[in-house]
C-alpha cells in the first residue's frame, strides 16, 4: 500500500486506534529535534507543544497590534477634537501640522488646496500644478511610495533629496480639492504594501474640517 492510501484508510475508520490501542502504544519514530525513535504518543504531545507555542506568538502578535491600532485611533481622535475646533482654512492647518508632526511623529508635511480652498494662505493654492491635482484626482484613497511623486518632492524644499518614503492623501468633497503629502527619511515609514485605514480616516476628517472652514469664512 501507498502511504497516501494508509492514510487515507485511517482517517475513514478511526475505530482502529481504540481497536489497536496497544500496538499504536509500541509504535516509535523519530524524534522530530534529534536521531532518537521516541514513541507516537510523546511525539504527538511535542506536536501539541509546538502547536500551543504557534498560538502564543500569535496571540502576543495580535495583542501588540491591538495596542498599536488603540493608540494610533486615540491619536487620531485628539486631532478630530482639534479640528472641530478650528474655524477657518489656515487654523485647520496649523492644527493639522502640528498633530501629525508632535503626536505622529510625522516629521514632514505638505498640504496643497486648489478651487478657493487656500484661501489666503501663501503655503498652499496657487502652488499646486496642474500635475499635482491631476494624480490626486487619479487616487481613489490613499498611495504610499519609496519616492515622491508627481512635481511634489520640491513641497518638501531642500530635505527632498534625503526622504526616502512618501504618503499621498487626497482631500476630496464630491471631487478632490487638495493633497496632503508626508515623508520620510526612513524607508519603511510609508510603503506600498502597508495598510491605509487610518490614513483615509485622516484625509476624511481633514477635508471635512477644511470644507467647513472655507464655508464659515465665505459667510463672515
Amino acid at each position: 500500500m501507498k502511504a497516501e492510501e494508509v492514510a487515507q484508510f485511517l482517517n475513514q475508520h478511526p475505530e482502529f486506534f481504540e481497536d489497536y490501542a496497544e500496538m499504536l502504544a509500541e509504535v516509535v519514530i523519530p524524534h522530530p529535534h534529534g536521531g532518537r525513535a521516541i514513541p507516537i504518543a510523546e511525539r504527538q504531545i511535542l506536536s501539541l507543544r509546538e502547536k500551543v507555542r504557534r498560538l502564543e506568538s500569535k496571540l502576543g502578535e495580535l495583542i501588540r497590534f491591538g495596542e498599536q491600532n488603540d493608540a494610533i485611533t486615540e491619536k487620531l481622535h485628539r486631532m478630530t477634537l482639534a479640528l472641530i475646533g478650528a474655524r477657518d482654512v489656515d487654523t485647520v492647518l496649523h492644527v493639522l501640522a502640528f498633530n501629525l508632526r508632535e503626536d505622529f511623529s510625522v516629521p514632514h508635511v505638505a498640504v496643497r488646496l486648489w478651487d478657493g480652498y487656500g484661501g489666503g494662505t501663501p503655503a498652499v493654492g496657487a502652488t499646486a500644478s496642474e500635475e499635482a491635482r491631476a494624480f490626486s484626482c487619479a487616487l481613489n484613497g490613499p498611495y504610499c511610495s519609496a519616492h515622491a511623486m508627481a512635481d511634489t518632492a520640491a513641497w518638501f524644499g531642500e530635505t527632498a533629496q534625503h526622504l526616502r518614503s512618501f504618503a499621498y492623501v487626497p482631500l476630496r468633497n464630491t471631487q478632490a480639492f487638495g493633497l496632503l503629502a508626508l515623508a520620510s527619511e526612513d524607508p519603511q515609514r510609508f510603503y506600498p504594501e502597508m495598510g491605509t485605514l487610518y490614513l483615509r480616516r485622516l484625509g476624511e476628517i481633514a477635508a471635512a474640517a477644511l470644507d467647513r472652514g472655507r464655508t464659515e469664512a465665505a459667510q463672515r
